[in-house]
């Protein structure tokens, strides 16, 4: 009898304790950076519009926080990303919990006593890109190690869902809490980073996967970038998202279009940052009950376009209900494609080159969040805020056209499976 008996093993991701502990985790993470960062954004915002700027010299304050993450971020994400492979993927994971930890510890002292400025929020941005530049890869890489590969769409989904639901409750935590006292969002950040600290720490050991011993640290880098290049879907789907992304960056200017264009206080504030997450966190949600399986990169490219198209409505916008509607279809939109680009770079991609094409993944995702913040503040200042997420919109649906034509791949992948002959480099690498 016991010859005939054949072990069932999970059908789902939160049947795994190392999974359930990580989702929890990022969850944490994700809640306390997104408290932290919209109180960051508003504060900026504040101090400089009631210093005397203009409405204009006001978004230039947010594109230099969003630059300021993103410039350490980029020059560090190669070398955190070959770090994800050569060293433990949980222990960079708590490293950089700690220091965003103490991050919200200062800002919460500093809140208290009266003594936020700017210097002060730029030198955090500063730490926050850095230490995010080691989190993501390392983080992101893990995640395929805790689950057996035909669950691992599934467990994106999930993933996913953590990091939505953390956009989307974490503002308007930061918000609301914001007006009650101006320490306390930053306070209740610490708690998160540790509750996520601990989760992490719950994680157990995974195996790391083996890299070539007779490869310095440069040629490591090297070879990741190659396989990134010489792999046009990895290629095309993960510059894809940055390009949209970076040129129609609606969520920099929440802060813009809550003052001094809807007119909303601290809670339009909520609701405003809160939308795009919402639509987000539905799609997640969907695709972790009934993940996608045909047509992938055909249904990415036109929910890029989809993306584009609701920034420019939301751009013209002068009423809260399509202003909020607008960006939920962002969110959505986006979350489609963040579903489709993450599953094929994770299951297009051999074990020991994940952290470091996580790593190009991530400094793309950056550059098109924390860049495309510096982007979009930016060309508000030069142009207006409609005129720049008008032009950000139109430059993401030529964005599709083009990416349609350089890489015709993403146009004819109807599957997350890579194809044979992949899997056979991959084996042979």
């Amino acid at each position: 009898m016991g010859a005939g008996v054949t072990t069932q093993g999970p059908s789902h991701p939160f049947q795994l304790n190392n999974f359930r502990a990580y989702w929890a985790a990022r969850l944490s993470m994700t809640l306390a950076q997104e408290a932290m960062l919209i109180v960051i954004q508003w504060q900026a915002y504040n101090i400089a519009r009631d210093a005397g700027m203009n409405v204009a010299q006001g978004a230039g304050q947010l594109a230099i926080i969003g630059l300021l993450q993103f410039v350490p971020l980029f020059i560090l994400t190669p070398f955190s990303g070959l770090a994800a492979d050569r060293f433990d993927r949980r222990t960079i994971g708590l490293l950089t919990m700690a220091v965003q930890l103490a991050c919200a510890c200062i800002l919460m002292f500093a809140s208290a006593a009266g003594a936020v400025g700017l210097p002060l929020l730029f030198a955090i941005a500063i730490v926050l890109g850095t230490v995010r530049g080691f989190a993501g890869p390392a983080l992101s890489a893990l995640s395929p190690n805790l689950v057996p590969k035909p669950l691992l769409p599934t467990a994106i989904a999930l993933s996913s869902i953590s990091w939505q639901v953390g956009r989307l409750v974490g503002p308007a935590i930061g918000a609301l809490l914001y007006a009650f006292d101006h320490s306390l969002p930053y306070g209740v950040a610490a708690g998160l980073f540790a509750t996520g600290f601990v989760a992490l720490a719950l994680v157990g050991r995974v195996p790391q996967p083996a890299m070539r011993k007779d490869q310095r640290p440069v040629g490591a880098i090297v070879d990741g970038l190659r396989y990134v290049a010489r792999n046009k879907m990895v290629l095309g789907a993960i510059t894809l998202d940055l390009f949209a992304v970076l040129l129609a960056g609606a969520n920099a200017l929440i802060p813009v279009f809550a003052r001094d264009i809807l007119g909303t206080g601290e809670t339009g504030l909520a609701l405003l940052a809160s939308a795009t997450p919402a639509g987000a966190l539905v799609t997640a949600a969907y695709f972790s009950w009934a993940p996608l399986k045909t047509n992938v990169g055909p249904k990415m490219l036109l929910a890029v376009l989809i993306f584009g198209l609701a920034t420019i409505v939301f751009a013209f916008s002068q009423f809260m209900a399509l202003s909020l509607a607008m960006l939920f279809v962002i969110g959505a939109a986006d979350m489609f494609s963040v579903y489709v680009r993450q599953s094929l770079i994770q299951l297009y991609t051999p074990d020991d080159k994940r952290g470091r094409v996580s790593s190009v993944s991530m400094l793309t995702i950056s550059a098109s969040n924390e860049g495309g913040d510096a982007f979009s503040g930016t060309l508000a200042y030069l142009i207006g805020p409609v005129a720049a997420l008008v032009a950000g919109g139109v430059g993401a649906i030529a964005t599709v056209a083009l990416w349609s034509r350089l890489f015709p791949v993403l146009r004819t992948t109807k599957t997350f499976d890579p194809p044979p002959d992949l899997l056979e480099h991959n084996s042979a690498n």
